[in-house]
């Protein structure tokens, strides 16, 4: 991701897989706006165990990490970025669907950037833009049983990319005292106005980069199990 905040990798070849348009971008505006008008009224409280909040922690003084957390609790994410990390650049992948092009659309309105692609879309190329990404300097945020589950399951691509790229793996948890679930795969949270937020960075920790498939897979199992913890 560029210092204007785009996305690095924005510049790449056009995909069929990569959908959406002018209703998907007019859906992420106002998704974007619902999500700055409950932000303002709920007290949030940052735990943060990396350095990154502590300071408003530039790459320079806090490197680039992996953010990892669940696909149900994303939604107040971009405000928190605004709020708390103002300083530093973050990147989020979201699905090569029409719902990516939303996703992209709202956070771009908070200073965060997109890169397309899943597990199942235009891996390669996503897993390619995220290392372009950190090696930027920019955060790299990643729900790892998205985009549609199972729920509270780790797919293999954020302990790959953590392998490969050396960045730092950071989970983020997120609370909520009173929120709505939504009729989704993933119960997807919405946390009442007025409601209290808890994030919580952990402490980052590195991925071998010389693991056997057992050892990749005790890895894999490792962060599920820790994030287990967040459901």
């Amino acid at each position: 991701m560029g210092r204007d905040g785009k996305c690095v990798g924005s510049k790449m070849g056009k995909s069929t897989e990569i959908r959406g348009g002018t209703k998907a971008k007019v859906i992420g505006r106002v998704i974007g706006g619902v999500i700055w008008l409950v932000g303002i009224t709920l007290r949030m409280r940052f735990v943060d165990r990396t350095g990154a909040g502590k300071t408003q922690g530039t790459p320079d003084e806090v490197p680039p990490m992996l953010y990892s957390l669940w696909h149900n609790r994303v939604f107040i994410m971009p405000f928190f970025k605004r709020k708390f990390l103002r300083k530093r650049r973050v990147t989020v992948l979201t699905s090569a669907s029409k719902d990516g092009t939303i996703l992209e659309t709202a956070v771009g309105m908070f200073g965060m950037g997109a890169v397309r692609g899943s597990s199942s879309r235009r891996a390669v190329a996503a897993l390619v833009a995220m290392k372009k990404a950190l090696k930027a300097g920019s955060d790299v945020c990643v729900t790892p049983d998205g985009p549609r589950g199972p729920v509270y399951k780790i797919q293999a691509g954020i302990v790959k990319l953590a392998q490969t790229t050396g960045a730092p793996l950071c989970i983020v948890r997120v609370h909520y005292s009173s929120y709505w679930s939504l009729k989704s795969w993933d119960r997807f949270m919405i946390p009442k106005p007025f409601s209290k937020v808890e994030i919580i960075f952990e402490e980052p920790y590195f991925v071998g980069d010389d693991l056997d498939e057992a050892g990749f897979e005790a890895e894999r199992e490792k962060l599920e199990q820790a994030m287990s913890l967040s459901a």
